[in-house]
């Protein structure tokens, strides 16, 4: 089979045409053709030498993950089901808004955390995405024309935990960033996790980071161990006290994600230790009322306890934002990715 070279990197493109006897700027040329021009056929790599091409094409192909279904919700969001080649199926979502259109996308087939509200979490973890197989979301939909080449956002918020694929993640992450690659804005990708601590503190060790999202969900460590199985590792405290760590300039925040949970983690007393768990953090919270699944115990909290929730974030003078829900009626929205269509 031809090595598909989505997910390569410049220096492992700069190998690879140094061991084709090529010069090393023949592999940073590839890398733009790739990444910075969308190209798919190695023939219309026309700064290339014709030689090179001809031997490149007989070892080598671009190929993106293969789009086998696009479905449209009522609100004009789109979640796009992509088989890869050991014909497993991801999914990633086009979230389009005025100004600032979004792609969600996914880290891994399936997820190993085990929230119990999420619908991902119920097909278990069948492996990580490789780097090439993250970018080729983000690239299939700039292909089709969903979103222009620059000025969207990228969240990595689709199937798994992106901090327990770090490796591949942070490679995308870089094509994605890199001005010879896809030249986006780091300002512009965030990177969402349960609260993988080692990790966390692996990651502000980067020279160049993405912004960080925490979904955190509950107020009690109780209550987290419950519905977030990752808490009876990295507690509530721990995470908390990694966030405070965290490196961030003036003009960023974490943002910590709340699934409201009616009757579970939605009372008043619940928006009171919020407040002070989150002292001392540079933050936002994103307030997400729970997406309805079916074969799940959870509810959806009325508006009026929404609302009340928000305000008493609000007197405190916590920046609290109610998420709208997008997509639902195609199980595209948040903690409804990928079991049904997987298993249709």
């Amino acid at each position: 089979m031809k090595k598909n070279l989505l997910g390569y990197d410049k220096c492992e493109l700069v190998e690879l045409a140094l061991g084709m006897g090529e010069k090393s700027f023949r592999g940073t040329q590839l890398y733009r053709q790739i990444y910075r021009k969308k190209a798919l056929d190695v023939e219309q790599m026309t700064d290339l030498s014709g030689e090179f091409r001809r031997r490149l094409s007989f070892q080598c192909a671009v190929k993106y993950p293969a789009l086998v279904r696009l479905t449209k919700a009522r609100d004009a969001t789109v979640k796009l089901l992509f088989e890869l080649s050991d014909n497993r199926f991801v999914e990633t979502v086009y979230i389009p808004e005025d100004g600032r259109d979004t792609l969600c996308i996914s880290s891994q087939v399936g997820c190993d955390v085990g929230c119990t509200f999420c619908m991902t979490a119920q097909m278990g973890f069948q492996r990580n995405l490789k780097a090439g197989e993250i970018v080729g979301q983000v690239l299939s939909a700039i292909q089709r024309g969903m979103v222009r080449e620059r000025g969207f956002n990228i969240v990595f918020m689709g199937m798994g935990e992106p901090l327990l694929n770090y490796q591949n993640v942070m490679k995308a992450f870089r094509i994605f960033i890199d001005q010879e690659g896809m030249g986006l804005s780091h300002r512009k990708i965030t990177v969402s996790t349960s609260g993988v601590v080692p990790v966390l503190k692996k990651m502000k060790e980067e020279e160049v980071l993405p912004n960080l999202a925490i979904s955190l969900n509950a107020t009690t460590n109780e209550l987290r161990d419950q519905i977030m199985p990752i808490n009876r590792k990295w507690n509530i405290e721990e995470l908390l006290d990694t966030c405070r760590e965290f490196p961030l300039d003036s003009r960023r925040r974490i943002t910590f994600e709340y699934v409201l949970l009616a009757g579970l983690n939605d009372s008043d007393e619940d928006a009171r230790r919020l407040t002070r768990l989150l002292r001392g953090i540079h933050s936002k919270l994103n307030l997400i009322p729970y997406n309805v699944n079916p074969g799940l115990p959870f509810r959806r909290p009325s508006e009026a306890r929404v609302e009340r929730f928000q305000s008493i974030l609000l007197e405190n003078r916590v920046s609290a934002f109610v998420r709208k829900t997008r997509g639902d009626d195609v199980a595209a929205a948040c903690g409804q990715l990928a079991y049904r269509e997987v298993h249709a």
